[in-house]
């Protein structure tokens, strides 16, 4: 863990989580693919592609927001479908936190096929502190009685078999351990890869999405779910799209969105018919004909949508831009914010290696202005939908050792953004913050970059 100084913009680094050395000597197993604030903040939970969870705890001890490290389980391992001759890699796509009832903490992992419920408590370790063998309960004559023959001594004291001495084995505590075990595993309901998991505000039910369907599930039955958006054509060399993104209303337990390759987002109602194939809401922006390309489809893929925190609006990212919806205008999104528009020159190469198709992650900060989203290079922004700002941090160990945080707050009178200050010829496509979590009730935000994880705080707070 390493700590450094201020960013500008209000922001500072506060924690690095992970080893220290090189790139090249990172294994894939390594590389956190997944983040999780819980309900509270004062849990964060990371994925990796090894298949492993690992959560972090608050440190009450500390000033400031600082997390410490509580557990670490192996969530899936890689599998084999000799049916299909596929390889199920053990890679965790999302972690969902349920909301807390009790001691223990609740929360989904999933790979590509399965979704696990694991339970992640405090186990009291207890050991045998007393029993009748401890010490002698008996008095031992004979260690003082010389030569006498036995049968001439007088009885032990107390009489053997009376019971007087006789003791129950007492357990004392040893240890407290964190234990997770998993409650339920939702296994064979999803043909093709799982990209996203979402608990329903009603706290009993959930969704899983993968490319063509969605699954409504309850989290106590793990052997049956009901399929409540199908878009599989009956001939496969008809397929047009696939679903990128699924998410739940923050408050509305019937309402659920789900975005799509073709750059479309469509608002479901559970309400109106058990097969949700028939949307309530379309939410599409005609492409401008002048900037159409041979990459237009790619581009407009949506990799991530949101809800705000209070449903009104919603989020989504595609690879150039970051999008702001009003839920109650679908014609065209309330503000477009660049993210990548210097890469447009590059699409050509970054289609060539594969860069093209990278899923960059858009979160709400909990004040329902702030949005977060990735780039290249280990950058990422925050927006504030309000004032146009636009802070871009780096979260890189070299920047941090070298002083040069980068931080710098622009407005969009200037037309500047990242673009001005990243040579274009020069970024780095091999880092890249693709997966982050924003804090629920303060400016807090972690930032997974490669194999490492990154807490950084605002020193303003959070204004409601």
């Amino acid at each position: 863990m390493e700590r450094d100084g201020d960013a500008s913009g209000g922001w500072r680094f506060a924690q690095c989580f992970g080893d220290k050395g090189e790139v090249e000597d990172i294994t894939e197993a390594d590389i956190i693919s997944t983040v999780e604030f819980d309900h509270t903040g004062d849990y964060l939970a990371t994925g990796d592609k090894g298949g492993r969870v690992v959560l972090f705890e608050r440190n009450e001890s500390k000033k400031g927001c600082e997390y410490k490290f509580h557990t670490e389980f192996q969530s899936h391992e890689p599998e084999f479908d000799y049916l299909k001759s596929l390889e199920i890699e053990e890679k965790i796509n999302k972690i969902k936190w349920c909301r807390r009832q009790n001691a223990a903490h609740f929360l989904l992992s999933t790979n590509d096929k399965t979704i696990k419920l694991w339970k992640v408590f405090e186990k009291s370790l207890k050991v045998v502190a007393e029993n009748n063998l401890s010490n002698d309960g008996f008095r031992n004559i004979a260690a003082h009685s010389g030569n006498v023959h036995p049968s001439l001594l007088p009885p032990p004291e107390p009489l053997v078999g009376s019971g007087t001495n006789l003791r129950l084995p007492t357990l004392t505590h040893h240890d407290t351990i964190v234990a997770a075990v998993p409650r339920k595993i939702y296994a064979n309901a999803h043909a093709y890869h799982i990209n996203s998991i979402s608990v329903n505000s009603d706290g009993e039910t959930y969704i899983s999405a993968d490319d063509l369907r969605i699954n409504l599930w309850n989290l106590n039955i793990s052997d049956q779910s009901f399929n409540i958006v199908d878009i599989k054509p009956v001939n496969m060399e008809e397929l047009t799209e696939v679903i990128t993104a699924a998410e739940f209303h923050p408050i509305n337990c019937n309402n659920f969105v789900y975005s799509s390759s073709k750059g479309t987002i469509k608002l479901a109602d559970m309400r109106d018919s058990a097969l949700c194939d028939h949307h309530a809401k379309h939410f599409e922006e005609e492409e401008d004909p002048s900037n159409k390309s041979f990459f237009s489809e790619i581009i407009s893929s949506i990799s991530d949508v949101k809800f705000s925190r209070d449903g009104r609006y919603i989020l989504s990212r595609d690879y150039l831009t970051l999008k702001i919806w009003d839920v109650n205008m679908d014609s065209k999104p309330v503000k477009t914010i660049p993210i990548h528009e210097h890469l447009r020159s590059k699409l050509c190469d970054l289609y060539e290696n594969d860069c093209i198709f990278d899923k960059f992650e858009a979160l709400w900060g909990p004040d329902g202005r702030k949005v977060l989203t990735g780039s290249y290079n280990n950058y990422f922004h925050i927006f504030d939908k309000d004032d146009d700002s636009d802070v871009v941090l780096q979260a890189d160990k070299s920047a941090f050792k070298a002083k040069k945080l980068a931080g710098a707050k622009k407005n969009k009178g200037n037309n500047a953004s990242a673009a001005a200050q990243i040579n274009v010829d020069n970024v780095d496509f091999n880092k890249k913050i693709l997966h982050s979590s924003y804090h629920p009730r303060e400016n807090t935000i972690a930032i997974a970059a490669t194999n490492n994880l990154f807490i950084f705080s605002a020193n303003n707070p959070v204004s409601t």
